[in-house]
């Protein structure tokens, strides 16, 4: 059996893996999935107060993860949500995780397909520079568009009510709009010619309207090292809420059944 590290995205919590743990536990696997730094209250608190948001920042995340992922007694494989696919790459491309997935991932430096959808997913965070400073979210009805579209409005409405956080403004807007057009790497860099970097799988959800499929074939095609394995496989109909929609297990299934096997 395996250690699984689930890393969570922006604008919600770990509790949003909260079936996938029950799931993979009673398949035998040991199941970790860390908050960000700060994100360790409930998802009420932190609405509460929103000022951990707002301050945390990627390096500070990705350090507080790698703590995490080299306490553990062996090399775990890394599941990625969203952001949480960002950061599951930039740790493979560290030396982390004897395998990776990435489901419905947010996209490192580099890759600069933006799909009309996803500009209208992100722009009520970016309507307005002040948000650069904030912890901004999503309404109800801005969250069905961008996270729960295949969803029914009450059952998007209670993923919401249950989810639903702001996220850093400053992360949408400088991994958003800026990290492409900066000299230099940024601090989503990855080495796509890494010969050493463990298995990787792009999962995608055909209907996602914040990060499509596009974007994930773009960011898959880019990694060029030969030797190395990336595979990608796409669901035809499901959201970025992928995760937590009905029919959630086949996600579930696909990300363990091709990692097992690619454990490096």
């Amino acid at each position: 059996m395996s250690t699984i590290v689930l890393i969570h995205g922006l604008w919600v919590t770990p509790r949003s893996w909260e079936q996938w743990i029950p799931y993979l536990e009673a398949r035998g696997h040991t199941v970790v999935a860390p908050a960000y730094p700060g994100f360790e209250v409930e998802v009420e608190a932190l609405r509460a107060d929103p000022t951990p948001i707002a301050t945390v920042t990627v390096p500070e995340t990705l350090a507080h993860l790698e703590k995490v992922i080299t306490s553990l007694p062996e090399k775990p494989i890394l599941i990625g949500h969203s952001f949480g696919g960002t950061l599951t790459q930039l740790l493979l491309d560290r030396g982390h995780g004897a395998a990776g997935v990435v489901i419905d991932s947010a996209p490192p430096e580099g890759i600069r397909v933006t799909p009309p959808s996803q500009i209208k997913s992100l722009f009520p965070i970016l309507n307005n520079p002040a948000k650069r400073h904030q912890a901004a979210g999503f309404t109800p009805e801005q969250w069905h568009y961008a996270f729960t579209n295949t969803l029914t409005e009450e059952q998007s409405r209670e993923a919401y009510d249950r989810y639903a956080i702001p996220a850093p403004g400053s992360w949408v807007w400088a991994y958003g709009l800026i990290a492409n057009f900066k000299p230099g790497k940024q601090e989503t860099w990855v080495d796509y010619h890494n010969k050493d970097r463990a298995p990787l799988l792009f999962i995608a959800g055909g209907a996602d309207h914040i990060m499509p499929p596009s974007v994930n074939r773009s960011n898959a095609d880019h990694y060029k090292a030969p030797g190395t394995i990336t595979d990608y496989h796409e669901f035809p109909g499901r959201s970025h809420w992928t995760c937590a929609e009905p029919g959630w297990e086949q996600v579930a299934d696909k990300a363990l059944d091709w990692a097992l096997p690619h454990v490096r």
